[in-house]
């Protein structure tokens, strides 16, 4: 049998009608700032329709729930790993305009913290996304996921191909998804660390220091500084502006990666591919630090489609949410 191939498109589309109410109040049109400005260009998180702790996980894990109650499920998969869900609002809540989206913070992170001394693994994840998904009875529910956690709905996928116990997942969207290989993260780190010390960010880092900010306004100032450790991930390091802050716990971070070890997960995706007929859409910004090759090498493993967006780095939501929420609603429609 001839095996298929990933379809590739370079999208530039404008947004489904039906998300454009909840886009206008994310990006007005009269949104101004100017390079000096230093406030804070993130917009506000609304409350959850819903939220709390689990109960089945053997850490409680932070979960909220949005969007009409007998939507659609989505399960929305932040990055990291040691991060949490906050970062990826209010832009992503684009989504519960059609879905019912549950995200949580994942343990170690954000509200999901813990004090055990065992180590946190990417196994570990997946046990709990499996949890979680039991415990809200979700069926074949879409997922996506975001950079690190993109790489665990991978990470699910194959799990659930070994394992005939482990949840269905019906859709699947790999938005800015992490590299599928050690090779290909010693290159996006590579990248990143060429971007941070580049004469764009340098200057934007002098333009802080001689501002006085940390003298007048420590808040503002801690703020920007967290915009300028993240500016390399976009193509306009400017836009980092807009995303809304977040931490990393570094020992779960860690944690996670060293438990992969030289991983490739080609093989082992293209068994998913071969085991079951699962949809799949691959969105990556083509200025992403995350090799472009990583992402298209995912669309062709699980036989998926690529959707590869322009003046656009690891961030689509904050730097082209138009063309993102375009793309995705169209395909978990």
């Amino acid at each position: 049998m001839r095996r298929r191939t990933a379809r590739i498109t370079f999208y530039t589309g404008t947004l489904p009608s039906m998300c454009l109410p909840l886009m206008h109040a994310f990006y007005p049109h009269d949104a101004t700032k100017s390079q000096t400005d230093y406030g804070s260009m993130t917009l506000p998180i609304p409350a959850p329709r819903a939220d709390g702790f689990t109960t089945s996980t053997p850490v409680p894990l932070y979960w909220r729930e949005d969007g009409p109650e007998d939507g659609p499920p989505l399960v929305l998969l932040h990055g990291g790993p040691g991060a949490h869900h906050d970062y990826l609002y209010p832009q992503m809540l684009a989504l519960a305009a059609t879905h019912r989206v549950i995200t949580y913070d994942q343990r170690g992170g954000g509200r999901s913290r813990t004090d055990q001394s065992l180590p946190i693994t990417w196994r570990t994840q997946v046990d709990d996304l499996t949890a979680v998904m039991r415990e809200f009875g979700l069926t074949s529910p879409a997922v996506v996921g975001y950079s690190w956690g993109a790489l665990l709905a991978m990470l699910f996928a194959i799990a659930r191909q070994r394992n005939a116990a482990i949840p269905v997942i019906g859709r699947l969207v790999l938005m800015s998804p992490a590299p599928i290989t050690r090779s290909w993260r010693a290159q996006f780190e590579a990248t990143l660390l060429e971007r941070q010390r580049g004469p764009e960010i340098r200057a934007m880092r002098e333009e802080l220091s001689a501002s006085g900010l940390r003298d007048t306004d420590m808040e503002a100032y801690r703020h920007r500084s967290f915009e300028l450790s993240v500016a390399g991930y976009f193509a306009d390091p400017r836009r980092a502006e807009s995303l809304t802050a977040f931490r990393v716990t570094a020992k779960v971070q860690q944690s996670v990666w060293d438990s992969l070890g030289d991983f490739d997960l080609r093989a082992d995706l293209r068994a998913v591919s071969r085991g079951v007929r699962l949809p799949v859409l691959v969105v990556h910004g083509r200025d992403d630090p995350i090799p472009l090759q990583s992402a298209v090498a995912v669309a062709d493993a699980l036989e998926g489609q690529l959707v590869v967006l322009d003046d656009c780095g690891h961030v689509p939501y904050v730097e082209q949410p138009q063309a993102l929420f375009n793309a995705m609603l169209r395909f978990l429609s």
